[in-house]
């Protein structure tokens, strides 16, 4: 090979590696930019339940101690608790998913099972005020399951070592996973069924 093949080789060989390494910094981007997004709906989701919750504690529904417990966690989660949105969301994160779990715990202890909240669903009032928490905890499970699927997707990109190596990432804190226990089982008066069933 002359010269000019083994450099003409040599600048071939390089384009397809900066092709290849902006093909993956662009998806890592791209990646990045739909957990920013998924993390806000997951934030607005579970304001939108601790909102359904507190909406619970305000009818005769729930016994006095139960409707207690319920504003105090409820308040907590809807508007004391870290936001998971900011510079120290990651921060944020662990403390927001103990209060959301405790909020979880109380619903479980205050509903009780699917036969004790077919008792509320021979009112308007309660069918709507189950519908409404079916809805919003369903929600919220879907949320974190589509957060924590794009922060998956993104730590395992990020180990690569040419994406170390290059850093690729820039600057962009490594994202991480939200954890909480979301298994609650709300009957939804209007269908029939349990849709917030966790997983």
């Amino acid at each position: 090979m002359t010269p000019a093949e083994i450099a003409l080789l040599v600048l071939a060989v390089l384009v397809v590696i900066v092709l290849a390494l902006s093909s993956v910094a662009r998806r890592l981007d791209r990646l990045h930019r739909r957990e920013t997004r998924s993390r806000a709906t997951l934030e607005a989701q579970l304001v939108h339940r601790a909102e359904a919750a507190m909406a619970m504690t305000e009818t005769d529904l729930l016994d006095p101690a139960s409707a207690l417990i319920l504003t105090d966690v409820g308040w907590r989660a809807a508007v004391s608790a870290p936001r998971l949105l900011g510079e120290d969301s990651s921060d944020a994160a662990e403390e927001r998913g103990l209060v959301e779990s405790e909020l979880t715990r109380s619903l479980r202890a205050a509903l009780g099972p699917v036969a004790d909240q077919r008792e509320w669903a021979s009112t308007a009032e309660g069918t709507q005020l189950l519908a409404q928490l079916a809805t919003a905890s369903y929600r919220v499970q879907l949320a974190r399951r589509f957060h924590n699927d794009a922060v998956v997707q993104i730590r395992r990109i990020r180990r690569n070592v040419l994406v170390r190596f290059f850093h690729l990432a820039g600057r962009a804190p490594l994202p991480q996973t939200f954890e909480m226990d979301d298994e609650l089982t709300v009957l939804d008066p209007t269908s029939g069924t349990s849709p917030a069933a966790g997983s």
